[in-house]
């Protein structure tokens, strides 16, 4: 199951950096819970939709996965990303993306994203 499973999270991933959220929903439950930690909590589907039109327009993260491992009901992949704030600076981030599964969808995704420090030497987002 963490094969189909890390599959699946490949493809999620694919649609991220496409801004397509109707590809990124199409492998999610309908009350799928997504927390962004210290930052904002969606709850549904529509929420998530509504929260995601947000990025409508702008360009979509650049990322690389550095790991991604899993089992029969959890997958985690980090890496490191690139994106414009609102500004259209290009800001660079490390994530931790943990996906919890019910059967074969997404129930649950909390995400971890920390910006690098400018003189950070060891942070290379190659995206």
């Amino acid at each position: 199951m963490s094969e189909k499973n890390i599959a699946i999270v490949k493809e999620i991933n694919d649609a991220f950096t496409k801004n397509n959220t109707e590809g990124f929903l199409a492998h999610c439950t309908e009350d799928l819970y997504w927390g962004m930690a210290g930052d904002t909590e969606q709850r549904g589907k529509k929420a998530i939709r509504e929260w995601m039109r947000q990025m409508d327009g702008h360009e979509p993260p650049k990322f690389t996965v550095d790991a991604i491992f899993g089992d029969a009901e959890n997958v985690a992949c980090h890496g490191q990303m690139a994106m414009k704030n609102e500004k259209g600076e290009e800001g660079k981030y490390s994530y931790c993306d943990v996906y919890k599964f019910k059967g074969d969808k997404v129930s649950e995704l909390r995400s971890f994203v920390v910006a690098q420090k400018a003189d950070d030497k060891n942070a290379t987002a190659s995206a």
